[in-house]
């Protein structure tokens, strides 16, 4: 099949499943019961006069699409609203202009409150993913090749246990031991009124900050990568190419860089595309035991205070983050193995 076509499939289905994630993530948050405007703003004093007036800050006064006054199948009728003016076709309209809406409690445009807490966590995810991919692979490699043996054995107990770890837990007794034995800060981005000067100084800061959150990413991915990979690639050093290539003489070094590991990466291909967006939602528990100003943070603070938009532009990105991934890893698999574009 022609790689063009191929590439206008893949991106075609990407756009497909973008759209039904965008309707999705519309109606999910009007189905849920009570009335947005007092979910969002609890307070008792609020009178009758002052609920409507938030009901039409937000755009909640309007049908949610025409000639529905809502999703209750009860209130089924006619009626003469402009579709445009629904609430449906100005979110998409709004969409289209990068617009999330205004948050509940924060009374900002979700998206800007979004863009800085997203990029927090790129960097913690980052940092933590490619430390997890690295050791994971590598111990993977050396587990395969070594396999039976000390080596294989010690690090499949050690992979099987991080891997079993759970998050919060593991959160926890990093923030407990580096706090009290390494002197490390116990939550935050930057130092509270911190005496940086400078970039350097700054960065500095950062850097003591991200270790707890980033060690503890490391651990909790890094059993999963070694586990793949230990796995596919004694799958892979089992064929008979790999026996003729050490009749041949071949190195080690040799054998792995050319022979088995290009093989071996399609399955770790898709587990990193899909932990790199999944992760962005999982980063919930660690930002939250760290204190980290990330998404994963703003997400949980939502929810706790029923800030529907905030979560509904939330969902919205980590659903690109989770689309994108999976395309990239369908874009790769024909670079690593070309029989998968001849499929």
């Amino acid at each position: 099949m022609n790689r063009s076509r191929v590439l206008a499939r893949r991106i075609a289905w990407a756009l497909f499943t973008l759209l039904f994630v965008v309707v999705l993530n519309f109606f999910l948050f009007r189905v849920l019961p009570g009335d947005p405007a007092r979910a969002g703003i609890r307070d008792p004093r609020l009178t009758r006069e002052a609920q409507e007036a938030i009901r039409v800050r937000f755009g909640l006064d309007k049908p949610v699409i025409n000639c529905f006054e809502s999703l209750n199948p009860v209130k089924l009728g006619s009626c003469e609203v402009n579709p445009f003016e629904t609430q449906f076709f100005i979110y998409i309209g709004n969409l289209l202009k990068g617009d999330l809406g205004i948050s509940y409690h924060l009374n900002q445009p979700v998206a800007d409150i979004l863009r800085a807490r997203l990029w927090n966590t790129v960097l913690l995810i980052g940092a933590g993913q490619i430390l997890a991919i690295i050791l994971g692979m590598g111990l993977g490699i050396a587990a395969a090749w070594k396999a039976r043996t000390a080596i294989d054995y010690l690090a499949l107990l050690g992979s099987l246990m991080a891997w079993s770890l759970p998050t919060f837990w593991l959160g926890i007794i990093l923030l407990f031991w580096g706090s009290t034995d390494l002197g490390l800060p116990i939550g935050g981005k930057l130092t509270a009124g911190g005496s940086a000067t400078n970039m350097v100084d700054e960065w500095i800061d950062l850097g003591r900050h991200m270790i707890l959150p980033t060690l503890t990413y490391t651990i909790v991915f890094l059993g999963e990568y070694m586990l793949i990979m230990r796995s596919t690639l004694l799958d892979v050093l089992s064929e008979d190419y790999i026996l003729t290539a050490k009749a041949k003489g071949l190195s080690t070094f040799q054998i792995l860089k050319d022979h088995a590991l290009q093989n071996a990466m399609l399955p770790m291909v898709t587990l990193i595309a899909l932990n790199l967006g999944f992760t962005v939602a999982g980063a919930i528990q660690i930002e939250s035991v760290f204190s980290w100003p990330g998404l994963g943070g703003a997400i949980y603070e939502a929810v706790v205070r029923r800030d529907y938009p905030m979560l509904q532009g939330a969902f919205l990105w980590i659903a690109i983050a989770v689309i994108a991934a999976n395309l990239i890893a369908d874009l790769l698999y024909s670079t690593l193995d070309p029989r998968v574009e001849a499929g």
